[in-house]
């Protein structure tokens, strides 16, 4: 299964890790120098939540902002209790 939000489209991105040493030229120094730069991933927060979807309750991934903005609409609570036997 991707890691993609049902509602949003939100996936993992892909970007760098930039490292650097040095003192700012503002601070005083002779400026930062970039000393190495590594490939890394964004992973967006994704849920899985059971959630009302045409009607059918299912299982879906969810992102966390999707959740606070109100796209999700979770199932009705059950109050069903197993039948008390006589006897």
């Amino acid at each position: 299964m991707p890691r993609v939000c049902f509602f949003t489209g939100k996936k993992t991105r892909s970007g760098r890790s930039i490292a650097r040493r040095g003192k700012a030229k503002y601070l005083g120094g002779v400026g930062r120098k970039t000393t190495g730069i590594t490939k890394r991933k964004f992973k967006p927060n994704i849920q899985r939540v059971r959630a009302v979807v045409d009607g059918k309750v299912c299982r879906i991934k969810v992102s966390a902002k999707a959740i606070r903005m109100g796209l999700v609409v979770k199932p009705p609570k059950r109050d069903w209790k197993p039948e008390e036997s006589e006897g």
